[in-house]
């Protein structure tokens, strides 16, 4: 019963790799950028 608890990381490890590959490859990382910028510049005040 305890086996599992020392796989579980190793499985959250490799779906979220898996989640940024995909994320990469399908552009969702430059939207993230630019949202991030924006969010940025209105925090500061320049937006």
């Amino acid at each position: 019963m305890k086996e599992w608890r020392r796989w579980l990381p190793a499985v959250f490890f490799i779906a979220a790799l898996g989640m940024c590959v995909y994320g990469a490859v399908t552009g969702q990382a430059e939207d993230v950028l630019r949202k991030a910028i924006r969010i940025c510049m209105e925090c500061i005040g320049l937006g």
